[in-house]
């Protein structure tokens, strides 16, 4: 169970990245559009892990691994409009393929009626 410090550094973070990127759409993200789903940080403080759903695109893959290429100049950017924050979270990027699996499931579903 993460504090209320915790919940709250998570939510800024999570905004921070979410306009970074609908900033970025062509240099970063490759032209797709990637949501920031859920960021959960670490309870010192020293890493956030940021799950993303990448669409309109053909591969997520390539596009997780731009964001991570470019990893010091997200976390510069997110870090430099973070002011309350000491010393910011490094940042680590997952994709998040819980709408995909959902989407299965209830496909699944409907198939077996």
């Amino acid at each position: 169970m993460s504090s209320i410090r915790q919940q709250k550094i998570e939510s800024a973070i999570r905004t921070e990245l979410a306009n970074y990127f609908l900033r970025s759409t062509q240099e970063i993200c490759l032209g797709s559009m990637v949501t920031v789903t859920s960021v959960r940080v670490t309870s010192d403080l020293s890493l956030a892990r940021c799950y993303l759903s990448i669409y309109n695109t053909d591969s997520k893959e390539a596009v997780l691994e731009n964001i991570n290429l470019n990893k010091g100049k997200v976390k510069y950017e997110v870090s430099s409009r973070l002011k309350n924050l000491r010393k910011a979270p490094a940042l680590s990027f997952f994709i998040d393929d819980s709408l995909d699996y959902a989407m299965k499931i209830d496909e699944l579903l409907k198939k077996g009626r």
